[in-house]
């Protein structure tokens, strides 16, 4: 990727500012109402579809986390990105093909996706073969319990896709580290009937597991009520960059 692709236009910096001073607003405003400090919240700018130059230029507005959900598009991203100076921390937050392991452990400091014990195994693998330190993982939680979407089942006994099992597998592997939980409210739940599940099955995991603090919940729409309910990460895309373009 050139220079001129990752360069910021002043115009684009004026909007990505004013988004940016916006979404912390709403951050602090919805910290203060559940008598949290503002800084127990950290806000993941969701860059996927957006050109690496937007991460740039959030990174020089200060932002120091960014996630992205196909490896495809984020690891030439990552490149570009540290060719042009930024060091964000960087999330994988989307579905994970287990064959796409080795590539995301190269760049990635956190997978917030982690659904299965397969899928553990084959991350434990990548990161033992292409890091020196764990990587962060955050198990992606089904609140619904649905086994037709993505998450570890909170009340399955699955060997393979119970949380228990999911959470044990991370906490097991010398390649990860279990840093929590991230989830998605269902559709057809109002956000603080989905995150006051979600409350619940974080207490229980930090139960067995009490390094495990992490809570990925809320996005753009909701995350007054993530933040509400103890979410610790927001994962804010569109409300922070505009309107998304079109997946190519």
């Amino acid at each position: 990727m050139t220079e001129s692709q990752t360069a910021v236009r002043p115009e684009r910096r004026a909007e990505l500012a004013a988004g940016l001073a916006r979404v912390r607003a709403r951050i602090a405003d919805a910290c203060a109402a559940a008598g949290r400090q503002r800084d127990a919240v950290t806000l993941v700018a969701v860059t996927k579809t957006y050109p690496a130059s937007d991460v740039v230029a959030l990174a020089g507005l200060g932002v120091t986390d960014v996630g992205e959900n196909r490896d495809q598009e984020a690891a030439p991203k990552a490149e570009a990105v540290a060719d042009a100076g930024a060091a964000p921390r960087w999330h994988f937050i989307g579905q994970l093909q287990r064959n796409k392991a080795r590539s995301v452990v190269r760049y990635a400091d956190v997978v917030q996706s982690v659904d299965s014990v397969r899928l553990a195994a084959a991350l434990d693998a990548a990161a033992g073969a292409v890091r020196d330190r764990p990587l962060d993982v955050l198990v992606q939680v089904s609140i619904d319990g649905d086994p037709a979407r993505g998450g570890a089942l909170p009340d399955a006994a699955d060997p393979q896709r119970g949380l228990d099992p999911v959470a044990a597998a991370v906490a097991g592997a010398d390649g990860l580290r279990l840093a929590g939980l991230m989830a998605v409210a269902p559709l057809g739940w109002e956000p603080d009937r989905a995150f006051a599940r979600l409350a619940e099955v974080a207490a229980a995991l930090r139960a067995d597991h009490p390094g495990a603090t992490v809570l990925s919940a809320g996005m753009s729409g909701d995350l007054e009520s993530a933040i509400g309910h103890g979410a610790t990460h927001v994962r804010v895309g569109s409300a922070l960059l505009g309107m998304r373009p079109a997946l190519r």
